[in-house]
């Protein structure tokens, strides 16, 4: 999962921390906010088809598909998806 979050080009939308979406344009913080507050999901398809995203932020998902990966949500990074541990 490491490479996922944050180490590589491809993000898992289930683990990463919401941070790591800086990266992508047009991500932070709205649609990288929705993104880990909805979450978890199967697929790409299964993102795209929540109602929470409108029709804008299905686009800027869209532009970065490539980008994104759904693994199995892992507890000890989806503790961390809003803070990144640095409070606790």
């Amino acid at each position: 999962n490491v490479p996922f979050l944050g180490g590589s080009d491809v993000v898992d939308v289930n683990n990463a921390n919401v941070r790591v979406y800086t990266r992508f344009p047009g991500m932070y913080p709205t649609v990288a906010g929705k993104l880990v507050k909805y979450g978890p999901y199967t697929s790409f398809d299964d993102i795209i088809s929540r109602k929470q995203f409108t029709s804008a932020e299905k686009e800027v998902l869209k532009k970065y598909q490539k980008n994104l990966t759904a693994l199995e949500p892992a507890p000890e990074y989806v503790i961390d998806n809003y803070n990144n541990g640095l409070y606790r």
